[in-house]
């Protein structure tokens, strides 16, 4: 997955494509300079690109794709507006985002689809001032754009190889195993949200420090047996990193396996075992992430992420008719009332990966660990690493209130950026921070 084999280097940067407004039923854009169709000038402006009879319509025209290409790629720009950020999470909302290079209009099967053609270094100047804040660590910010780069390369590359022959779901009478990864994006490169990565064009403000960051960085990688790393992140892996097949198809990346987020020697707990799980959820283990430091946490945490007070450990509580309703609704089965939530099988940072959901009316097992925080919250739940304590039981032995306490935010997969930032803070360089979260890893320069 997300292979190469081992090339020269190459002289340019790509351009990729970022999939930015979804299946619409109508786009507004403006231009802020002189663009091009098909050669010829379309004046700075407000447009409307419209979703009719499953075609596009622009003045008047149905195109089966609409290009509008920049005189400038690096200085022309648009905006397009009622941009989706964190789509289905707890911060999602609408806003207007200004991005540079061209844009491509296609018709899906919904509505338009909205893509903007953009430089692979100024994707990242946007992607590292969206991930986290552009007045982060210089060494942090190194760290990130080295990632950001090689997990989109990675990504571009396995387009090339799955070919449409991608399987996310295991679906028996009794079971629904499915991971969410590359499945939605057949017809661009990348997504602009959180799926992805996080890239909301020059919205966000970017400073001298992240130019620099990108330009010394340029073209580099983090690479293993030659072959680019499918460099994942997250933002909190609660004291000790997930595996990658875990969390997605059954592949084993060696780099991306449980290792404690902490610079000591100490055995790991085995938390594929519920007991120690338990035991280790239930505390607060010394980790990289593990911090409050306000000056830190505002490096990676946007102003809307910050709206999350509990990340490293949390708490949920549902009452049984709030739970009973909330599962059927995200997961379209009626289970009846809940009895209870049995994990079976944990992964290295205890992480549910396979979750038994047992009711009234239905039994069923469940996974892996996004589909299990899907169905248990009207967004996302923080991270399928919890345990479950039901409460008081009714007449019928029905509990009548579930507790669910809780490690990390995301995945937990490769790097943690808290704890990277707190690897910063502490004076670890970029190439530490690296090797670190990607153990066996190098750096190499890919153009």
């Amino acid at each position: 997955m997300g292979t190469t084999g081992k090339k020269e280097i190459q002289r340019h940067e790509p351009l990729i494509e970022v999939g930015i407004l979804l299946e619409q039923p109508a786009v507004n854009f403006r231009l802020f300079s002189t663009y091009r169709i098909n050669g010829k000038p379309i004046p700075p402006g407000d447009y409307t690109v419209l979703f009719r009879e499953g075609k596009l319509n622009f003045q008047g025209r149905q195109p089966d794709a609409l290009i509008i290409e920049p005189e400038d790629l690096h200085r022309d720009t648009f905006e397009l507006k009622e941009v989706i950020i964190g789509l289905h999470f707890h911060w999602e909302r609408r806003e207007n985002q200004r991005f540079q290079g061209g844009l491509k209009f296609i018709a899906e099967e919904k509505g338009v689809t909205a893509i903007n053609i953009v430089s692979l270094e100024d994707y990242l100047r946007s992607v590292i001032s969206s991930e986290m804040s552009a007045t982060s660590s210089e060494e942090l910010l190194k760290a990130h754009a080295i990632i950001s780069r090689s997990w989109l390369l990675a990504q571009i590359e396995k387009n090339k190889e799955i070919k449409g022959e991608y399987h996310t779901a295991i679906v028996t009478p009794t079971e629904i195993i499915r991971w969410y990864d590359r499945e939605d994006h057949a017809l661009f490169d990348v997504c602009a949200d959180d799926h992805c990565q996080r890239y909301q064009g020059i919205t966000r403000q970017t400073t001298s420090l992240v130019n620099k960051v990108i330009d010394e960085t340029c073209g580099r990688v983090i690479t293993h047996g030659h072959a680019i790393c499918d460099a994942r992140f997250s933002k909190c892996c609660g004291g000790i990193m997930e595996t990658f097949e875990n969390v997605w198809e059954p592949i084993a990346h060696p780099y991306l396996q449980g290792k404690a987020d902490n610079h000591g020697d100490a055995p790991l707990p085995d938390l594929t075992m519920e007991e120690n799980a338990d035991e280790w959820i239930r505390s607060s283990p010394p980790a990289f992430c593990n911090t409050q430091d306000a000056v830190v946490l505002r490096q990676v945490l946007n102003d809307y992420d910050r709206e999350t007070a509990d990340f490293f450990r949390w708490k949920v509580i549902y009452i049984q008719e709030e739970l009973s309703s909330l599962i059927r609704e995200r997961s379209g089965i009626d289970y009846g009332e809940i009895i209870a939530l049995e994990p079976l099988e944990r992964g290295s940072s205890g992480r549910i990966i396979r979750l038994r959901i047992i009711g009234t009316g239905r039994v069923m097992t469940i996974g892996k660990e996004l589909e299990i925080r899907r169905i248990l919250s009207p967004s996302h739940l923080y991270s399928s690493a919890f345990v479950v304590d039901a409460g008081e039981e009714n007449e019928e032995g029905i509990p009548q209130q579930f507790t669910l306490t809780g490690a990390g935010w995301g995945h937990g997969v490769g790097l943690c950026q808290i704890g990277a930032a707190m690897m910063a803070e502490k004076g670890y360089r970029y190439d530490e921070i690296l090797h670190h979260y990607f153990p066996g890893t190098q750096i190499d320069k890919n153009y």
